[in-house]
């Protein structure tokens, strides 16, 4: 049987938080959308697994997957989660995670990050572009791991993922936006 290539041969370097697990306190998923057409709710999901496959001599070769658990979403009402988990939004018994796996990496002249893919939301999968923010320079944390961090931000219609449910407002209105922005903010720790 041939040698499986490790990352050392195929030039990659590899970061990798689901064999190797960043504390949930350092990788968050967060959304805001608004609510009542007056302000905005926002939310997390505290359960974040992925793998960026980082080619450091060309960024257009790396790739990111990412899975949400949706069952872990989080907007401080209990009663909100619980109808943001049933099949008026996510569905979570059919649909229990939220997907995304990058289809291209590009640097604009600014040399900021744009990262396209295919985000599955309740079973339905769009191309949608985040704005990233980073990676930042590696660091050694105080145990030897090697970390980089990033941010990326895109703004989705819920509409588009098949996350249809809303109630009129009597004055006029809907009680729920339609547009939505997602926030990650990651951390990856190097695989030796």
């Amino acid at each position: 049987m041939p040698k499986r290539p490790n990352s050392k041969s195929l030039g990659l370097s590899w970061f990798n938080p689901k064999r190797a697990p960043v504390h949930r306190v350092h990788s968050t998923a967060q959304f805001k959308v608004k609510h009542m057409m007056i302000s905005n709710v926002l939310g997390e999901f505290t359960s974040i697994t992925g793998v960026l496959e980082r080619d450091e001599n060309d960024v257009s070769k790396s790739k990111l997957r990412a899975s949400i658990d949706a069952d872990t979403i989080n907007t401080r009402e209990p009663q909100r989660d619980a109808h943001l988990n049933s099949a008026d939004f996510f569905h979570v018994e059919n649909h229990p995670d939220l997907t995304f796996h990058s289809t291209s990496i590009s640097k604009n002249a600014d040399g900021e990050l744009k990262v396209s893919g295919d985000l599955t939301i309740r079973g339905v999968t769009r191309n949608v572009v985040f704005d990233v923010e980073g990676p930042s320079p590696a660091q050694k944390d105080p145990w030897g791991n090697t970390r980089i961090g990033l941010s990326a931000t895109t703004r989705i219609s819920r509409k588009d993922f098949g996350l249809t449910w809303n109630a009129a407002l009597e004055a006029g209105g809907l009680l729920v936006g339609d547009a939505v922005t997602i926030t990650l903010d990651v951390q990856f720790i190097k695989e030796c």
